[in-house]
């Protein structure tokens, strides 16, 4: 095996779960695993350059979104093995209601684990944005659910 495959082989090793995870909040479930190889395809196509990526996971998430035909919005998966998701019961109807970019947002940072730069540099918009559309998606989430914040 060449250098560069062993340095892409780890690459994939490392970027994939957070990519995976990404993209099962964003897209079909059947969509995901050809949603991934279109990533990797165009990573391993342009190694040069994705391999100094500081965002690599984000960045790919954006590929795998452009090349996606299809989205699907408020999906939430179940856990592995679960036959329903392992989340609140009005949880997939309180996340549908947000706008898309809340979704995504809220998605990313809280159900992905992502930076609020990282999603910024993912969704194409400011931290600040992210922040905001992450406030306001939560905020919502919390009215939907009747959720109060102590003070």
């Amino acid at each position: 095996m060449t250098d560069a495959a062993e340095g892409f082989d780890a690459f994939v090793t490392r970027v994939e779960p957070s990519l995976r995870r990404a993209l099962v909040g964003y897209l079909p479930i059947a969509d995901v695993p050809d949603a991934l190889a279109e990533a990797f395809s165009w990573a391993w196509q342009h190694w040069d350059r994705t391999r100094e990526l500081e965002n690599a996971a984000g960045f790919l998430f954006r590929v795998a979104q452009s090349k996606s035909r299809r989205r699907r919005q408020g999906f939430m998966p179940a856990g592995p093995g679960d036959t329903e998701p392992s989340v609140e019961p009005g949880l997939p109807a309180a996340f549908s209601a947000l706008s898309p970019r809340q979704r995504e947002t809220v998605w990313l940072v809280h159900g992905c684990g992502w930076s609020q730069g990282e999603t910024g540099e993912a969704l194409g918009v400011s931290a600040s944005a992210v922040a905001t559309h992450l406030e306001r998606g939560l905020a919502r989430l919390r009215r939907e659910l009747g959720v109060e914040l102590d003070a």
